[in-house]
């Protein structure tokens, strides 16, 4: 983090812009240094690191708790929900992070009952993956499909773009989908799997996908990290 001694910004907002770029790069987490340690990072006044955090606190990129420090509040990777079919991939690189995806299972299950259901069956294929931005954890995903889809996809890479996979390789169309966002805590093994305590709030985002003919493609259930993720939906009064 290097100021510019010929830029025209004063050097609280080189500061200010340096400090939010660490936050939505995911290098600084939960707790920002302290004002001496920033002191010391950038070898400016007290009253211009000070500065720096008011402006910060200011746009709600971090908050300032009286005798603990000062703390992130900005959820880096933001959804933009206006009608359109976005893959994980795409809200990421929109952020302008790479993103990733790694699998920790795949096969055959018929628990819960309920997926089961939406399938018409007593089986469905589930792909369970980590999904991650700049190789930071961000997500437990776990796509459900049909058996006879689930095993066509078992042919290919489940670490790339599925949504790809299904319309390029297997030739199944996405087409429309709805979305349910609600909040839980996380079971003991995605709280393991995204590194956060129990205790912890998540974002789940539940996902049904279907094809120009009606027929269900997928049911999703994404375990995000709320310190990570937020859902921003763009509205307009007609």
């Amino acid at each position: 983090m290097e100021l510019k001694a010929n830029s025209q910004l004063p050097l609280h907002v080189q500061i200010k812009d340096c400090l939010k770029n660490e936050i939505l790069q995911g290098n600084l987490e939960r707790k920002i240094p302290s004002e001496k340690e920033l002191m010391d990072i950038f070898s400016v006044s007290r009253t211009t690191i000070r500065e720096a955090i008011g402006a910060l606190d200011r746009e709600g990129v971090v908050k300032k708790i009286h005798g603990k420090g000062t703390f992130v509040t900005l959820r880096p990777i933001q959804e933009q929900w206006m009608g359109n079919i976005s893959t994980f991939s795409e809200t990421i690189e929109r952020a302008g992070m790479k993103p990733g995806a790694k699998l920790i299972s795949k096969g055959i299950k018929s628990s819960p009952q309920f997926i089961s259901d939406m399938f018409g069956g007593q089986e469905y294929y589930v792909i369970e993956r980590l999904r991650t931005a700049n190789d930071r954890i961000m997500a437990v995903e776990r796509k459900c499909f049909e058996v006879g889809i689930g095993l066509k996809l078992e042919n290919y890479d489940l670490n790339s773009n599925i949504y790809k996979l299904l319309e390029f390789n297997i030739g199944i169309k996405p087409w429309t989908a709805k979305e349910v966002v609600t909040s839980n805590n996380p079971s003991k093994e995605d709280a393991a799997l995204l590194g956060i305590p129990k205790a912890s709030s998540v974002l789940v985002i539940e996902r049904s996908t279907w094809d120009p003919e009606g027929v269900l493609i997928e049911f999703v259930s994404t375990i995000f990290r709320a310190d990570k993720y937020s859902v921003n939906i763009n509205m307009s009064r007609h």
